[in-house]
């Protein structure tokens, strides 16, 4: 019996483990998930420091001639004290001397004998930045589950971190099969297609984050179809595409659960995919996609990248939609939720032109789509719907609505 998006999403979250974790250097741990909080240990700045180029002065100096004798640069471990009459010259950066009650930039001076006068209004703590005002010690910059990007890193780098526990990537094993599927490197005769499907959902997984490798592509027999499952049992995930419906030659079925497969289900109440199927086999998840291009990148989409979320161990796990209005009138036939195709351009979203479940040229085009009710026969131009992006992460730490009920 198929099961709904919402049960087999629901059973992909369930039986999927967080992978193992390991340490890495800051300067290697971009685009992994931390497994640790962290907090502060140092204040930042460390101390209090102007934030311009000027003089330190005192406020009761306003307007006056004050000498300049001394010059205090960032890094300087100066213990200069200021004086009333007397100002400080002071760089970006440099510690605040004890007595100062505000920074005057120096293009708000102008020359005197021995020194500068200074504007006739002056502001307490004016261009002072004090000690902590960006981080606290004790402040929680990071916690567990968060992604560590370029700025992430940067966090990390201010309190004099080296390394990090990190979630291990996923490893994604790829292979597609088909007797009638060439490699993009192989030449094809006029009974034969390029696999653009392995391509497709290799490269999707590495940008998912996935350590990935490529299995090959089997021919339509029993016996093959088991090689390369039994090459791909040492992976955290395997995804295949092809040889899950009812043909003749559908051996995919078959061929994993030769290897004692548990089957959480195999067939979903979608279009395109239906005959989309996942399960395990021990403790390796396993994602079959229909052979249709469009079909198999579509559900990729939804059902294997929250089997990847699910596994990264990123709090963020669940597919997020952004808000759209459609920008021209779409009908369909009502009967299961479709997953159609698009492009979004920030406000509006329209629908491909032309696109089909064996399409190759919609993922050309889409860099979104959106998930449409089965009960909704037609969408009217300016309707708010849902999108999905299909170019960029966005995803949330609590499961919402994905579908579309206009």
């Amino acid at each position: 019996m198929a099961v709904t998006i919402k049960e087999a999403l629901e059973l992909i979250y369930k039986n999927t483990k967080k992978t193992k974790i390991k340490i890495l250097p800051i300067e290697s741990a971009l685009g992994y998930i931390i497994a640790q909080d962290v907090v502060a240990t140092h204040n930042l700045p460390p101390y209090d420091n102007s934030a311009m180029d000027g003089f330190a002065v005192k406020l009761e100096d306003a307007s006056k001639c004050v000498k300049v004798k001394h010059t205090i640069f960032a890094g300087d471990n100066s213990h200069e004290k200021l004086l009333v009459n007397n100002a400080i010259k002071i760089m970006t950066g440099a510690k605040i001397p004890d007595g100062c009650e505000c920074i005057v930039p120096q293009e708000d001076t102008s020359e005197c004998d021995g020194g500068v006068i200074l504007p006739e209004s002056l502001k307490l703590n004016n261009h002072i930045r004090f000690c902590g005002e960006d981080i606290k010690s004790g402040d929680i910059l990071l916690k567990d589950g968060d992604k560590l990007q370029a700025h992430q890193i940067t966090l990390l780098a201010s309190q004099g971190i080296s390394h990090v526990k990190v979630y291990k990537k996923p490893r994604v094993a790829l292979f597609a099969s088909g007797s009638e599927l060439k490699m993009h490197f192989e030449n094809v005769e006029e009974y034969q297609l390029y696999n653009t499907n392995t391509p497709a959902l290799l490269l999707r997984a590495k940008e998912f984050g996935c350590e990935v490798d490529f299995i090959g592509t089997a021919r339509d027999t029993l016996e093959e179809l088991k090689e390369h499952v039994r090459s791909a049992l040492d992976s955290d995930i395997i995804i295949t595409s092809g040889g899950v419906s009812v043909g003749d030659a559908d051996f995919t079925k078959e061929a994993f659960g030769d290897f004692g497969m548990q089957t959480y289900f195999d067939k979903v109440q979608i279009k395109p995919g239906k005959p989309t199927t996942f399960g395990c086999i021990g403790e390796t998840m396993v994602l079959n996609l229909p052979g249709n291009p469009l079909a198999a990148s579509l559900n990729f989409e939804l059902f294997g990248q929250s089997l990847i979320l699910a596994m990264s161990g990123i709090k963020t796990k669940y597919i997020n939609t952004i808000d759209a209005k459609m920008k021209k009138d779409y009908k369909q036939k009502k009967g299961r939720i479709s997953l159609v195709p698009g492009s979004f351009d920030g406000s509006s979203f329209e629908v491909c032109d032309k696109f089909a479940p064996g399409m190759v040229s919609p993922l050309g085009y889409a860099n979104s789509f959106m998930m449409v009710d089965a009960d909704v026969s037609e969408i009217k131009k300016d309707t708010n719907v849902k999108v999905i992006s299909t170019r960029f992460d966005f995803t949330c730490e609590v499961q919402k609505e994905l579908t579309t009920k206009a």
